[in-house]
């Protein structure tokens, strides 16, 4: 029986800062923080109690998670600050060793009872915490099986996937008493603007101030449309493999798995569009700039880019008919998805981004996509590649999750979908989705043969 009616019970919360003294400094967030809006974003770790491979005492295992994340802080001390506005009313990082909100907690419910298809109910203020300070929080639920759930939310502004991955894996090994495999670096000089700043129109068409967006809609209205949930899917190796095929075939280029997901992904969510006319439905791919800004660059500012932490992404978009995306090929599309996405994923792209972001400070900026949809747009996706989560890594002493997942319902207009690896290690994906429930039903029909539910028999079976 799968639940998501189960009571959570925090036995104590209390402040974890770094285990060593940080001198309180500013930390100017880059130009490519800047065009984050301000969402929090979650991840869980699933830990099982397995008769063979007994879990040690919750107390235990809560020691050790603080103690190691002490002294990971001292490391990644801007987890450790909070966000405060400057005098151009931009936010910045006040490292003060603030410190991260610990809670200890007890779930009644077991493991393989989580109804992890539907994470907004089993997940969401309850094995998720809350970010109501700082820019990180943290999370630790032991489960009435004995399973434990290791949970965090950090802020979009300060940190992307890649560099919560960095710290979640140190955090790991510090637990293990294993040396850091990355120190993180916060020189914001690797991102400084150009002087002269140059960048391509393109980017015009990718972002926009703020200021020049029509207002939000009006929550309470009637007519506004249904809010996105959040659902959990896996899709196993052999389906990617055969998108892949279908999209390489007929085509000159050759498509990833991810360019063949997101075609498959667009045509769906175009199916839906049963309205007169010809409306238009938007998919952007979040690219990391990380490899990119590599390419050409010397040793050395290679190794602080790797090892950079904070925000490098942008979020190319393709906007097709409706019409086409339902009448062509898989293969057609991912030929458009080719289109807007190379361009985007060069070095000239990013430091364009950069300068583009300078011309237009103090005005906040967003990516297009992630703004109020017009009216005759159908809907708009954005696709974040997770499929660098490196949760068979998250061994904090007791082993890795027996799963683990992103959690971002961000509560905008645009969708968001993130695929992952599974924790089967066997090339099957699992899938994050946050669409509106007309979305979901046309992924479990039109789809259905791909987008499989997941489950505990899935999982530990």
């Amino acid at each position: 029986m799968k639940t998501s009616d189960f009571p959570v019970t925090a036995a104590k919360a209390e402040v974890v800062a770094a285990a060593l003294p940080i001198q309180d400094h500013w930390l100017p967030l880059s130009n490519l923080d800047l065009l984050l809006p301000p969402v929090d974003v979650g991840v869980f770790l699933c830990y099982g109690n397995k008769p063979r491979q007994p879990l040690p005492p919750f107390a235990h295992m809560v020691g050790v998670l603080k103690k190691a994340l002490a002294q990971t802080l001292v490391l990644y001390y801007a987890f450790s600050g909070h966000l405060v506005g400057n005098a151009a009313g931009e936010p910045e990082l006040l490292c003060d060793n603030s410190g991260v909100d610990f809670v200890e907690a007890s779930a009644d419910v077991e493991l393989e009872e989580l109804d992890l298809y539907n994470p907004d109910a089993s997940v969401e203020g309850k094995l998720v915490p809350a970010r109501k300070r700082g820019v990180l929080a943290a999370q630790a639920t032991q489960l009435k099986c004995g399973g434990v759930v290791v949970a965090i939310t950090f802020s979009h502004q300060v940190a992307d996937a890649y560099s919560a991955n960095m710290f979640l894996l140190s955090w790991a090994e510090m637990a293990r008493h294993a040396p850091p495999s990355l120190s993180p670096s916060f020189r914001r000089s690797v991102l400084l603007p150009r002087r002269p700043g140059d960048y391509h129109h393109s980017i015009d068409n990718m972002y926009v101030p703020i200021s020049s967006l029509p207002p939000p809609p009006d929550l309470s209205s009637d007519a506004n449309p249904a809010a996105a949930v959040s659902r959990i899917y896996y899709i196993e190796a052999d389906r990617i493999n055969e998108l892949q095929t279908i999209a390489n075939s007929n085509s000159g280029s050759r498509h990833s798995k991810l360019e063949a997901f997101c075609a498959f992904l667009w045509k769906i969510i175009a199916s839906g569009d049963a309205a007169a006319g010809n409306r238009f439905c938007r998919l952007g791919i979040v690219v990391d700039g990380r490899s990119r800004l590599i390419d050409g660059g010397d040793e050395n500012e290679a190794k602080l880019i790797r090892s950079y932490f904070g925000n490098v992404l942008s979020i190319p978009f393709g906007e097709l008919p409706t019409g086409d995306l339902k009448q062509n090929s898989l293969n057609w599309i991912a030929d458009r998805i080719g289109e807007f996405l190379r361009p985007a994923a060069t070095k000239e792209h990013f430091l364009g981004l950069i300068d583009w972001v300078e011309e237009h400070r103090p005005n906040t900026s967003v990516s297009k996509i992630y703004a109020a949809a017009e009216e005759e747009e159908a809907a708009a996706v954005v696709v974040s590649s997770g499929r660098h989560f490196p949760a068979g890594k998250l061994d904090f002493g007791w082993g890795p999750p027996a799963f683990g997942s992103y959690h971002f319902p961000w509560g905008g207009e645009s969708g968001y979908v993130m695929p992952m690896p599974s924790p089967k290690e066997n090339g099957d994906w699992v899938v994050y989705v946050h669409l509106v429930e007309p979305q979901l039903h046309l992924i479990e029909t039109v789809g259905g043969h791909v987008f499989n539910r997941l489950s505990s028999h899935y999982l530990f079976s």
